[in-house]
């Protein structure tokens, strides 16, 4: 008989941690039946993947210099391969990377490099509970718990990643860092709960900006912490780009503000004490494709003959990390 999905994914534990807390209205947005709400895309697939995964327990684990899984001594050869073949029905692997047993999952995104530029800048997450909006496969969610924080939520809509999310989990049990299918406004309103809230690479992706920002902010206690990392471009305050079309061929990007710009934002949101702690150029070394990544990446949305612009004529992507508080 196959391993039934409920094994496999299973949100019973996070409600146990949910329970009795402030943080129990989450509670009710949580699948209860997750075949039942999820069954599409290559569903299937990625479950007959989550099935086929070995059952092998770490005898070590690191995830406060990278996220390493177990050691190489774990597997031979043969059984790595079997692993990367698994892994790899659970295509595409956007942030990472990841070690599981030796086997290196070369994402497409070098999210480690992300986070080593904001990770100085924040409040100490020790003891911190931590929300993650769009947090992919949960591999930042994994970087906070080796920060030291006590309990951290991911949430994305993507039900890929969170598949993905559930692959690494099978290896891993204890850290407290749950990833569930959900977008920001499916949390409940007034939860007002997080000592950290992280929003890396969704702004850009949101039509209305600010109303992205004070779901945010809903959802920090006050004097929590917002990390906030997105797409901007150069110039003055007051100036925004809204792309007509596609931006670095991506089809959902409606706002890209100048640091200013964005400042004036965060305040008009109602945050306090905002500082920009970073500004980087993304390079093609930082997100590429490779083969956990076989489509179109950065290289191919920048302009051949002026590697400053994108393919549509736009400065190409250059990223800001703002660091703020709640009243």
């Amino acid at each position: 008989m196959p391993e039934p999905i409920e094994n496999l994914v299973n949100y019973s534990e996070l409600v146990s941690v949910l329970e009795n807390t402030r943080f129990s209205p989450i509670i009710e947005k949580l699948p209860q039946n997750f075949l039942a709400a999820f069954n599409h895309g290559d569903f299937a697939g990625w479950v007959e993947a989550l099935r086929a995964l070995p059952d092998i327990a770490p005898d070590s684990w690191d995830l406060q210099s990278q996220v390493r899984i177990g050691s190489t001594g774990q597997c031979d050869d043969a059984q790595r391969l079997q692993l990367k073949q698994t892994l790899l029905k659970i295509h595409p692997w956007r942030k990472g990377p990841f070690e599981l047993f030796g086997l290196e999952i070369d994402t497409e995104w070098r999210s480690d490099w992300k986070w080593d530029r904001l990770k100085a800048h924040i409040a100490p997450l020790e003891n911190r509970n931590v929300l993650d909006v769009g947090c992919g496969n949960g591999y930042h969610c994994w970087r906070m718990a080796g920060a030291g924080a006590r309990f951290v939520l991911g949430v994305d809509s993507h039900l890929l990643f969170t598949m993905q999310y559930w692959a690494i989990r099978q290896f891993l049990k204890s850290p407290p860092v749950y990833v569930a299918p959900l977008a920001l406004e499916d949390l409940p309103a007034g939860l007002k709960a997080f000592d950290s809230v992280f929003s890396m690479g969704v702004l850009y992706h949101r039509r209305s900006p600010f109303d992205h920002l004070y779901g945010l902010k809903d959802c920090l206690r006050p004097g929590g912490e917002l990390i906030l990392e997105t797409l901007v471009i150069e110039g003055e305050k007051g100036m925004t780009l809204a792309p007509q079309g596609r931006y670095a061929r991506m089809p959902n990007v409606w706002f890209l503000p100048t640091c200013d710009t964005l400042h004036e934002w965060l305040e008009k949101a109602g945050f306090r004490n905002i500082r920009l702690v970073d500004v980087s150029k993304t390079s093609i070394d930082e997100q590429r494709t490779t083969e956990w990544m076989t489509f179109e990446s950065l290289p191919q949305a920048l302009d051949k003959n002026d590697p400053a612009m994108t393919i549509e004529g736009y400065p190409a992507p250059m990223r800001a990390v703002f660091v703020a508080e709640k009243p």
